[in-house]
């Protein structure tokens, strides 16, 4: 008898947690086996603190108490060492991705807007494994180290009903976070200029992602073709692509250029990244930005 009430007791408990794993948004679900895939480590502000991870070792000082010493390493030479350690500070990390028609742009199988999604989705899991707060910017919901979080986090990302600008609206947020930014990067330059310096001087430091269809880029078009711009009543149809093909190449690689020369003149980060290329190594690449890095192109 008790053995059956166990096993129907283990049977319901499988079932609901199947259900629960059903529920859970797909996007979260790749994500989270994306940011499984890398071992990124814990990220985070570091000084000498109260912390348990071992930091390094310096010269012991006069305002130093003797319990600070220690005789292990202070025996291998004539000096006295302090053994100092990590404190770990968690940081809040927002998320922002590009809601505009272009980012629906597929010229294979995957979407701007769905590797955007994607990559945001994994570096906020990875930071939340780390002990960080993270958020998607202008949901109305404060950073947060949980598994509530990245749900929230990717319902919004899954949601068609989401928004739709291209540029993060204003609003508060915390100083001294981070700021990650997915998108296309096709607004006006004037736009996102005037954003990157609005957040600037609200305290933030960033990191701009910069999703790139190979189509965008190799204009690999030739002969009669109509162009059409997403979500606007604008058509062009050229005759014979292939004629414009050398400065389109040459405007294209200009404008992100200059993307990634107004992000390293505000002290961000910037990194490019082709639908085409697999994710994981975007993924690692973000980290590395993040952790102090400059311009790479993944």
């Amino acid at each position: 008898m008790i053995q059956r009430v166990f096993s129907a007791t283990r049977t319901s408990l499988r079932d609901e947690a199947e259900a629960l794993a059903a529920a859970l948004p797909p996007l979260l679900v790749e994500a989270e086996r994306l940011a499984s895939a890398i071992s990124l480590g814990i990220h985070g502000r570091r000084k000498a603190g109260m912390g348990e991870s071992f930091w390094q070792f310096r010269r012991f000082r006069a305002e130093d108490p003797s319990t600070a010493i220690d005789w292990r390493q202070s025996a291998k030479s004539q000096h006295l060492f302090v053994r100092e350690r990590e404190w770990e500070v968690a940081q809040s990390v927002w998320f922002w991705r590009d809601g505009s028609a272009g980012m629906r742009f597929a010229s294979g199988n995957v979407s701007k807007r769905e590797r955007a999604s994607l990559l945001a989705l994994a570096l906020a899991s990875a930071l939340v494994r780390g002990g960080e707060r993270v958020a998607l910017f202008g949901e109305g919901h404060a950073p947060a180290s949980s598994r509530a979080a990245l749900r929230r986090m990717a319902y919004a990302l899954d949601d068609d009903r989401g928004s739709s600008e291209a540029l993060p609206p204003e609003g508060p947020v915390s100083r001294n976070a981070q700021f990650v930014w997915l998108g296309d990067f096709l607004a006006p330059m004037t736009a996102i200029e005037t954003a990157l310096r609005r957040m600037t001087q609200s305290g933030l430091s960033g990191h701009l992602i910069h999703i790139v269809d190979p189509a965008e880029e190799d204009f690999p078009y030739e002969g009669r073709t109509r162009f059409e711009a997403p979500g606007e009543d604008f058509r062009e149809t050229l005759g014979r692509a292939e004629t414009v093909a050398t400065a389109y190449r040459a405007r294209f690689k200009a404008h992100a250029e200059t993307v990634a020369m107004l992000a390293g003149k505000l002290g961000w980060t910037y990194l490019a990244h082709r639908t085409d290329k697999p994710p994981q190594t975007a993924l690692i690449a973000l980290y590395a930005e993040m952790s102090g890095a400059h311009r790479t192109r993944i």
